[in-house]
């Protein structure tokens, strides 16, 4: 290998490695699949990976040696940008594409604009709070404001896009407007349950994925960037529940206590029809293809009602057991059939999974005292549910084991 070649090479595989870690691809994933492009390229590559820093070692021989250290920001999961890098990278394995070809396509897939636009956006982050509250089951009512809080929560998000200050200080800002608006809803109408609504409403930044994440880093003994994505993912709850209880503090002030009347509580229907609805969102707000989408859906509903099935039978912390685990070979089974990521349906399943809210609501007993909707003993519960989130996908894992690295 000449050094011009090696020094393309090795410009691809970094830029390589900066995209996916930018699309949102777990470390230890992101590492092994460095490890397979390296040495499809015929270099010898080591990697380590965490949410805010890369480190690239590549040589092919004594002579041919580069090390290449970067700080970069936490990705945001684009799964169909990670699809398409994914389908490069198959088409310069197989000789379709150049290198240099391959680096002009990469730099195309990183700066192509949300292809769903800012409307569709818009209406997937009311979706997906509206559908949350409804997973919640309390009533129409928390349902619909949740859904109106929702659409206000992408105006800052789309702000945030415009203003480094306000992307500084995004979460905490969220969680008091739509406390402080939710305390003045709850004035004419006492139908709402505040503390469901406002966490239905930021449910977007709950980072119950982040954590699950965190946890399967860990798993994995990627144990730098596992510790800091868990310890991301918890100062990311400690912002919105500060910002949720100031808000809540100011919005008393402003427009005193409010009376609760018990709402008609939602129909089994409703409940189960906000699963495909939630993932629908998800699509949208994940930046999914539509190619994929039915796929990511698909996956989002046999999470939830594996997840249901085994909760009859072995109690919902063991449940979440079994919804993993069928999740988990869905997706190895879809990477197979599609020749595709099996993150692209398996993230889409998971998050249906994870107990971000019950975290929240763990956090909120812990320091109030308060429960909400009745939850009591959730510290020993979302422990569980964690931890049988990673054993379902390790067991899923071994069963049928996945073909690709992504």
């Amino acid at each position: 290998m000449d050094n011009q070649d090696f020094i393309e090479k090795r410009r691809f595989i970094i830029k390589l490695g900066k995209a996916l870690h930018k699309f949102g691809t777990p470390a230890y994933r992101l590492e092994s699949h460095l490890q397979t492009v390296s040495h499809t390229l015929g270099i010898e590559g080591y990697f380590l990976i965490s949410p805010t820093s890369m480190t690239f070692v590549l040589q092919h021989d004594t002579e041919q040696e580069y090390n290449h250290v970067a700080r970069v920001k936490p990705g945001d999961l684009d799964l169909g940008s990670l699809a398409r890098t994914f389908e490069l990278v198959e088409e310069l394995s197989s000789g379709q594409r150049t290198l240099q070809e391959a680096l002009d396509r990469l730099e195309e897939i990183a700066n192509k604009p949300n292809p769903y636009g800012h409307k569709l956006t818009l209406l997937a982050f009311g979706s997906s709070a509206g559908a949350f509250a409804m997973l919640m089951g309390t009533g129409w009512h928390d349902v619909f404001w949740s859904a109106l809080l929702g659409l206000i929560v992408y105006s800052l998000v789309f702000w945030a896009e415009r203003s480094k200050r306000v992307a500084e200080m995004l979460e905490p800002l969220a969680a008091v407007v739509v406390a402080i608006l939710a305390c003045g809803i709850a004035q004419f109408d006492a139908s709402i349950n505040l503390p469901v609504t406002i966490l239905s409403g930021i449910i977007i930044f709950v980072p119950g994925l982040a954590l699950t994440l965190g946890l399967a880093e860990l798993a994995a003994r990627d144990l730098i960037s596992g510790t800091a994505r868990i310890m991301d993912a918890v100062m990311q709850l400690f912002k919105l529940y500060f910002g949720a209880v100031l808000g809540m503090t100011i919005g008393k002030a402003i427009f005193g206590e409010a009376i609760y009347i018990d709402p008609e509580p939602l129909p089994r229907w409703a409940i189960w029809s906000a699963v495909p609805m939630l993932s629908m969102s998800l699509v949208i707000i994940f930046k999914a293809r539509l190619k994929d989408s039915p796929w990511g859906v698909f996956a989002g509903i046999v999470a939830f009602f594996s997840a249901m099935l085994g909760g009859l039978y072995l109690g919902e912390s063991i449940g979440i057991f079994v919804g993993a685990l069928a999740v988990g070979i869905y997706s190895n089974l879809y990477a197979r059939w599609m020749k595709a990521p099996a993150s692209i349906a398996l993230l889409q399943g998971i998050v249906i999974l994870v107990p971000g809210s019950k975290t929240y609501i763990g956090l909120n007993a812990l320091i109030s005292g308060e429960t909400m909707l009745n939850q009591a003993h959730l510290g020993s519960q979302i422990f569980l549910i964690f931890m049988s989130l990673i054993a379902g996908l390790i067991f899923a894992n071994v069963i049928v084991p996945p073909r690709r690295s992504l």
